[in-house]
């Protein structure tokens, strides 16, 4: 830290994007997915695809979800139910059952147990066998949940990350006094310029979105990471709080009475709302609590969409009597709307399909800022050793680890998500606890890629890995056809522009990793060619580690 101020943010900006780089490239994968999580899970239940569904009144679709749920789930603990919308054409539900008494011994499962089904707004029927699957939301989850470890251990490990990215992208921009200039620069077959010039041109390219969901990422949970402020003005009193700041989500905190009553029509309520917010306005879910209960609370909440906040206002009503109780974030204030716009920024409920896929093709390029990050950090460190090597040396045990690790995210992750996708259709529909079948397939193909990255990081690896995530997402329009999906001529001919979009970006996807693989076997077979002096055992080892 003797030099400049400049070489000073240089350092920092290398080891702040280093050291949480592979964790980072899995949070951008996950997270830029989930800006079509709605459209991802429509396309992994193939059965839902020919089913033509006409549109009927939201009242209509939602009496039609409440009569399904009365006949299959009416004593479970609350209900959740989605209308349609243009982004999702059937009715959605979610609903947990009542824990039953656990054996002796036995731990309570670490994360609540849902059970879900989509079902015909026309007719309020399922769609046949159609099979379970987390979808999207899996994806969704796994960008800050982790999947295999406690939630909150998760969220501080992802926001730590965030905030060294956030350090990351501040210590770039005032290292590179030429960043806008470089940005139109790209030099190929450079070497560690090229790989820097790539760098430099994805990280401008979107940098107010890299800014943006950044910090908008740590600020989504800032009440975990910085609790003091409410711990003071609350006492400690964190229902209280949680009451005030959510008040939706603490009407479900209500606890049944035990003794059966009626629940309230739905139509009313859902007209009653409709007025409240005024013309145009449509309701996007129904929260019912202890159904048939006479402590049930029914809560009515505005569809997505109406503007830039992720806090939609929401009535709640008596379950039983119809009666309002509260109205909800009709006039939120200042401190609150700033987190919902930020929240909102984030997530991106508010963008239509054109704004979407710009934030998609910005997350892309936030993936490959990252990936090239970790890439160049190997080229510059390989130099290091290059003249050790020609007098026998070794690769030292850093670099060997970053070139493992590097293949194991970056050429190893496509892999996993593929697989998933393709576990999606291939695994029977009865199969038990089929959701969870598909993840462990998703993370058992990653655990054999970053097995065989670390324990192998050369260039065939990289090749073999490149090749394997190329074809597997290069198929799956085939894959989607002949597993019972609309294949993409049906599609773009039915309109089923969530099932066609799936199809062409992962063909695009494939075509990506294609030409990645295609360019590492062309670096490969020129290296071959070339003409080189007599190699000692350290300059072979240079050669397997590239």
């Amino acid at each position: 830290m003797k030099e400049g101020f400049r070489q000073s943010m240089a350092w920092l900006h290398t080891w702040s994007g280093l050291l949480v780089g592979w964790v980072l490239f899995l949070v951008f994968c996950g997270g830029t997915s989930a800006y079509f999580k709605d459209e991802i899970t429509f396309w992994m239940k193939p059965e839902l695809h020919r089913a033509a569904s006409r549109p009927v009144p939201e009242d209509v679709a939602a009496q039609r979800a409440v009569d399904f749920l009365q006949k299959n789930a009416a004593d479970a603990q609350r209900w959740f139910i989605s209308l349609p919308s243009e982004r999702e054409p059937s009715i959605r539900m979610f609903w947990n059952p009542r824990p039953q008494p656990l054996p002796p011994g036995t731990e309570a499962p670490r994360r609540a147990r849902f059970k879900s089904e989509n079902i015909d707004p026309a007719t309020g029927e399922t769609f046949g066998a159609a099979r379970e699957t987390r979808g999207g939301e899996f994806l969704y989850r796994l960008h800050y949940d982790l999947h295999y470890m406690p939630a909150i251990w998760a969220r501080w490990i992802v926001g730590f990350c965030a905030m060294f990215m956030l350090v990351a992208i501040l210590s770039g921009i005032v290292t590179h006094k030429r960043i806008f200039k470089d940005f139109f620069t790209f030099r190929p077959k450079k070497g560690q310029r090229s790989w820097l010039d790539a760098h430099n041109a994805t990280a401008v390219l979107a940098l107010p979105y890299h800014l943006m969901i950044t910090y908008t990422g740590i600020v989504t949970l800032m009440f975990m990471y910085m609790p003091w402020g409410t711990q003071a003005a609350y006492q400690g009193d964190v229902k209280a709080f949680n009451a005030e700041m959510f008040p939706a989500s603490s009407a479900r905190n209500e606890k049944p009475a035990g003794k059966p009553a009626a629940l309230a029509a739905l139509p009313p309520l859902m007209e009653q709302a409709r007025a409240h917010w005024g013309e145009g306005a449509r309701i996007g879910r129904v929260v019912v609590t202890n159904p048939n209960d006479a402590k049930a609370v029914i809560t009515v909440s505005r569809q997505d969409g109406q503007d830039l906040s992720s806090d939609q206002p929401s009535m709640v009503f008596n379950g039983v009597t119809g009666a309002l109780v509260a109205t909800n974030g009709d006039t939120p204030g200042p401190a609150v709307q700033t987190r919902g716009v930020l929240f909102g920024l984030h997530v991106a409920h508010f963008s239509n399909g054109l704004m979407r896929a710009l934030f998609f093709v910005s997350g892309l390029g936030g993936c490959v800022m990252v990936a090239t990050g970790l890439l160049l950090w190997g080229v510059k460190e390989r130099q290091k050793y290059a003249k050790a090597l020609k007098h026998g040396g070794r690769v030292g045990f850093g670099l060997r680890l970053v070139d493992g690790l590097n293949v194991a995210a970056i050429a190893g992750l496509p892999i996993a998500f593929a697989t998933y996708f393709w576990a999606n259709r291939l695994l029977p529909v009865s199969i038990a606890e089929r959701p969870q079948q598909e993840i462990t397939c998703f993370f058992a193909a990653w655990a054999v890629a970053a097995v065989a990255g670390l324990a192998w990081p050369s260039r065939r690896m990289w090749l073999i890995q490149l090749w394997i995530g190329a074809v597997l997402f290069a198929a799956m329009p085939a894959l989607n056809a002949l597993t019972g999906g609309a294949n993409l001529v049906v599609a773009i001919g039915s309109g089923l522009w969530e099932v066609a979009g799936f199809d062409l970006v992962c063909l695009g996807l494939g075509l990506a990793l294609g030409f990645a693989a295609w360019h590492v076997g062309r670096r490969k077979a020129a290296a071959k060619t070339r003409p080189a002096p007599a190699r000692s055992t350290g300059s072979a080892e240079l050669e397997a580690a590239r």
